[in-house]
């Protein structure tokens, strides 16, 4: 038995995304690797138009997959994450940045300032939390004025072993709907496209396979 398929198969263990991240925080990285490539990011940061000294936040940092590139190319990250385990990873992996503030915090309840960042970053991230239009609400609240949101996530599917294995709350998205949250939100000039990439995963509890296109979606404050 796989180790997402022990994890999903504790019938005592809750739909909880912060402890399936927090279970799998030292395997994350590898683990993604498997999912999707680097090119989800570029196409991300090509969409916010990336300007060096500038302030990102990077929302379900994960295992700091944005951020190790956005620090690359010289801004300043708040790296925001509901697990202090994968909190703690990045902190070992970048233990050498100065660039880098590590803040625990929830999807409605960013420990972000109203108006401090220049670029937020959701990767993989939207279909974790509870409430899809809520979430964006917050992360355009951390915006400056001007300032660019990039959503990069699944495009709606069927595959239920995903929710039942990674512990998703949307089996993705319809790209209609992630429009008009961005909107509702008050973001202008949106935009949501395909990625150009899809994100695979074989459930670790028997022979399903899948193959689900990642959107891109963004907007202006």
């Amino acid at each position: 038995m796989g180790f997402s398929c022990a994890i999903s198969g504790m019938k005592t263990l809750p739909m909880n995304s912060k402890i399936y991240f927090d279970s799998v925080a030292s395997k994350w990285d590898d683990m993604r690797k498997g999912f999707f490539s680097e090119a989800v990011r570029e196409k991300a940061f090509a969409v916010a138009g990336l300007k060096e000294g500038k302030t990102a936040a990077d929302i379900g940092a994960g295992a700091g997959f944005m951020t190790v590139e956005l620090i690359r190319k010289r801004l300043q990250v708040i790296a925001v994450d509901q697990s202090e385990a994968m909190l703690q990873e990045m902190k070992t992996r970048f233990s050498k940045e100065e660039n880098i503030d590590y803040r625990r915090g929830e999807s409605e309840n960013l420990p972000v300032a109203d108006g401090s960042v220049d670029y937020a970053f959701a990767n993989m991230y939207l279909h974790h939390v509870q409430s899809p239009l809520k979430a964006i609400k917050e992360m355009v609240r951390i915006l400056k004025p001007g300032g660019n949101l990039v959503i990069t996530d699944l495009d709606k599917h069927e595959f239920e072993f995903l929710k039942r294995e990674h512990h998703d709350r949307w089996m993705g998205f319809d790209r209609q709907d992630i429009r008009r949250w961005l909107e509702v939100a008050g973001l202008k000039s949106v935009a949501v496209d395909c990625a150009e990439e899809n994100c695979c995963a074989q459930s670790d509890c028997g022979d399903e396979t899948a193959s689900v296109s990642i959107l891109v979606a963004s907007g202006k404050k």
